[in-house]
């Protein structure tokens, strides 16, 4: 694959403790993913991406790093970590980690050593203050566990900086120390063969007075720094930013810095587009969204292992998704909501299909989450991220084929959801019916790479006369391929402008359907959340 693989690949999200449990121990780990490797061949994604293995508390699973070159023994060794990376590669999948760069863990020896000595070669690892009134311009993250950024630390008698959880400590990015020792680590994994970076928190690492201490000038030349080592030394590796931001603000992030960055602000719009069966928030967010530089992608999810945040929505639409999505207040979290893709669409099958083909027809690279090929459920009764976190539903056996060990000793309980439970909702069940979900998912991942205009291609919007139907153009090269989604739950008309398309032939990707050929005015039908793609051609 080029330089530029990660335009054309399809990711999937790996929570290591929840895939597989090879040992009994009643978690999941780095010998278990390397046994459904092949499930993930056949399912069609071209890139893993591993939430942290590293030593950890624990705390917030495994973000709360306390050794940055090692991997946690739950989940094996580096010996395991390097057969994964072979294995893996063996089989044409590349393998991206998570760099977590602007904190560790308050249990890490640097951290340790800072507090309990003045005089620490680590005490300017970390950001000190007597006075916690700095940077009260900078907005508490996890507003509902934290009051404050800044903790008094009662071994050291000073306060201590931390845009997230209070056990773990901002690093100090001033400290000329602390980025040669963040570039060591990324060239520790990058050495392993590691294709690339999912950069956590990216926005964070440095801390300024009067400002927001967010996407900060010096955040912007550090990461330029850390993407000139990494092109000097290591080829085909990519990083992608973790940065919740409006798409313009994250424009900088791709002039010399990233490859990819996630697309936060899309995916509650899509959300909101499909309950008020409007295009409309869809439509203003990618129009809102700035061209950015060749050989940059945008990242696009439905969802992932953290919250469905709506950070990026006003008050009002805020409150109307908690209303939608999550009338319970166990399904809220800080400011978003912690359940998985098809409880959130109420177990709809037609909504899941839709959404699903709109991730993989709009601009940018999509991530799947484990799982939710399969349609999984949560379980908002357990803590934090938890819920979406439940191990992964192999088999209708005991466990749900994840782990010999007793249920007891699970790191969490299965899925005995009503609608949701393992035994009905697996992947041995789902292998067997044409008509399951999994099924569905590969099919619409075969068909996706039948183009590289999903990729790589522009976007054009086609108007329907219809604001319950969603309608664009993907164009790359000589390919071109029409998109139609109705966003309503009832049937629904649309009449294209083809415009400069007039006079193509569109052929269904999915079945190769061949269509009348296109007209200026142009008419469809649509079932409840139907959506096609059509590959235009030119009529010989």
């Amino acid at each position: 694959m080029s330089d530029h693989w990660y335009k054309d690949a399809i990711f999937y999200e790996v929570y290591v403790r929840g895939f597989f449990d090879s040992n009994g121990d009643g978690r999941g780990d780095l010998p278990g993913l390397i046994a459904k490797l092949d499930y993930l061949v056949e399912l069609g994604v071209d890139c893993i991406w591993l939430l942290p293995t590293y030593p950890s508390p624990r705390k917030d699973d495994g973000y709360d790093v306390s050794d940055f070159v090692g991997v946690h023994p739950e989940y094996g060794t580096l010996a395991d970590f390097d057969r994964l990376i072979a294995e893996a590669h063996h089989r044409g999948l590349k393998v991206i980690g998570d760099l977590v760069l602007n904190h560790c863990s308050s249990e890490h020896p640097w951290f340790l050593s800072a507090r309990s000595d003045p005089a620490s070669p680590y005490r300017d690892y970390f950001v000190w203050s007597d006075d916690a009134t700095q940077y009260k311009d900078a907005r508490v993250i996890f507003s509902d566990t934290e009051r404050s950024n800044w903790t008094y630390d009662a071994v050291s008698g000073r306060h201590y900086w931390h845009r997230f959880y209070a056990h773990q400590p901002d690093l100090n990015f001033d400290n000329p120390k602390v980025q040669d020792e963040m570039m060591g680590v990324a060239d520790f994994w990058l050495r392993r063969g590691l294709d690339g970076f999912r950069c956590d928190a990216v926005p964070y690492l440095f801390e300024r007075e009067g400002t927001s201490c967010e996407s900060l000038p010096e955040t912007h030349a550090f990461v330029k720094r850390l993407r000139a080592h990494i092109d000097a030394n290591f080829t085909g590796r990519i990083l992608i930013a973790e940065a919740n931001q409006w798409p313009e603000d994250l424009v900088p992030y791709f002039d010399g810095e990233f490859q990819m960055a996630f697309h936060f602000p899309l995916m509650p719009r899509m959300f909101m587009a499909l309950r008020q069966e409007t295009k409309k928030p869809i439509v203003e967010i990618l129009q809102r969204t700035p061209q950015i530089q060749d050989g940059c992608q945008w990242g696009l999810f439905l969802r992932n292992h953290d919250e469905l945040t709506l950070e990026m929505v006003t008050d009002a639409e805020r409150d109307y998704l908690y209303e939608e999505y999550a009338k319970d207040p166990q399904m809220r979290l800080n400011a978003g909501i912690r359940r998985r893709l098809s409880p959130l669409l109420g177990g709809s099958r037609r909504r899941v299909e839709l959404l699903h083909g709109l991730l993989l027809s709009l601009p940018g690279s999509p991530f799947l989450y484990y799982g939710d090929e399969l349609g999984m459920g949560d379980n908002v009764y357990l803590g934090d991220r938890d819920g979406v976190r439940t191990p992964m539903q192999w088999s209708s056996d005991v466990n749900a084929g994840f782990s010999r060990a007793e249920p007891a000793k699970l790191y969490s309980p299965v899925s005995m959801d009503a609608v949701y439970n393992y035994q009905s909702i697996n992947v041995e069940v789902q292998n067997r019916s044409e008509a399951s979900l999994l099924r569905w998912v590969r099919r619409m991942i075969r068909a996706r790479k039948t183009t590289r205009a999903f990729g790589r291609g522009a976007l054009a919007f086609v108007e329907t006369e219809n604001e319950r139907v969603l309608a664009f153009v993907r164009t790359y090269e000589k390919e071109e391929v029409l998109v139609v989604a109705n966003l309503s739950r009832f049937v629904q008309p649309a009449s294209l402008a083809m415009g400069v398309h007039a006079g193509k032939r569109p052929r269904e990707i999915v079945g190769e359907a061949v269509f009348p050929v296109l007209t200026e005015r142009y008419f469809l039908s649509l079932g409840p959340h139907a959506f096609y793609w059509f590959r235009l051609e030119t009529p010989t």
